[in-house]
């Protein structure tokens, strides 16, 4: 593995909620970083504060065209493919796209990487591959698959891909089951769970709750890049190849224990819930693995987590997040393949 120093990594969707800090942490490390990114989001000015330093670039386009792709690839020693439609929502309405990107795309990057002197490929996966889990057991990586939704498919299918191709890949490839994100970011999100939650009851509007007693594995944006940046460090034989569950194991929460959380700090607030929501996913993750064979702990909790965001809110950051709702949510694409 090659020293910060003389790293440049791409970062394949590094304007995203996670990829934006991502990025602030490899250049912190002294790494050199380029960005690669669709901006279907209008998220490019998460970038502004990098883009005249000497060891970051942002090359907006579309990671599905071989020669943008070829171009991004220029002279890189490690790739982060963070790219895709995130979440159910925004793959059931764009279900073509998904496809192409989070499958597609995702392959045809993975494929690209043989031959160029590539040292490690870490690709982004969702601990929503387990999808419900009658068995009410922590999902271990070796746990069966059952997704619940188009975007864990496309997921589970690239997934196959990278594992089946790994042995044989010239670079090291691990895969990254992460765990739903929380916690502050330059492209901030506020269509996930505890996000939302916190959100709208700091606003005091009413929190509308679906199925709360379904679990859900939670991980703080901060620790998911620490498991990153302790894949890139660790010795070569101790990932490559593998898949690895991203978060903590006291981070396995009911919806219903994130609204007592956020209440604890926001009391008073309105709650409705309702079954059926429509999201089957009920599961429970153990990060063990990850634990034990990188040494990786979380650094945070959920209440922390609030703690921050609250405080955030009440600073007036965010202001206009009802009026930039495709910024903060991934509720809608632009760009030339919307």
């Amino acid at each position: 593995m090659t020293r910060s120093q003389e790293r440049h990594v791409l970062v394949i969707g590094g304007c995203g909620y996670i990829g934006s800090v991502l990025v602030g942490r490899l250049l912190e490390q002294g790494c050199r970083v380029r960005v690669l990114d669709a901006l279907l989001y209008s998220n490019g000015d998460v970038a502004a504060d990098w883009i005249e330093r000497p060891d970051f670039g942002l090359m907006a386009g579309d990671m599905c065209d071989a020669d943008v792709l070829h171009a991004a690839l220029e002279g890189v020693t490690d790739v982060v493919l963070l790219a895709a439609l995130v979440g159910d929502p925004i793959c059931k309405a764009y279900p073509d796209e998904a496809r192409r990107v989070n499958e597609l795309g995702a392959q045809l990057v993975f494929d690209a990487l043989h031959g160029r002197g590539i040292d490690r490929f870490v690709f982004f996966s969702t601990c929503s591959n387990y999808g419900l889990r009658a068995d009410g057991e922590a999902a271990l990586e070796t746990s069966a698959l059952n997704p619940q939704s188009l975007y864990a498919e496309t997921k589970v299918a690239t997934e196959g891909h990278v594992l089946a191709r790994a042995d044989q890949a010239d670079f090291h490839a691990t895969v990254l089951r992460v765990a739903t994100a929380y916690g502050l970011s330059r492209r901030m999100r506020f269509d996930l769970t505890v996000s939302e939650f916190t959100r709208e009851l700091a606003l005091k509007r009413t929190l509308l709750v679906y199925d709360e007693n379904t679990w859900r594995p939670y991980c703080h944006v901060q620790d998911v890049v620490k498991a990153v940046i302790t894949v890139l460090q660790a010795k070569p034989d101790l990932v490559r190849g593998e898949v690895f569950n991203v978060g903590g194991n006291a981070e396995n929460y009911t919806k219903q224990r994130i609204v007592d959380i956020v209440l604890g700090q926001l009391p008073g607030g309105d709650i409705e819930y309702k079954a059926g929501g429509g999201d089957p996913r009920d599961y429970k993750v153990s990060f063990d693995k990850i634990e034990t064979q990188l040494g990786f702990r979380p650094d945070h909790n959920v209440a922390k987590g609030v703690r921050n965001l609250i405080a955030a809110l009440k600073a007036g950051l965010f202001a206009d997040a009802d009026a930039r709702k495709r910024f903060y949510g991934n509720c809608a694409i632009g760009g030339a393949h919307s």
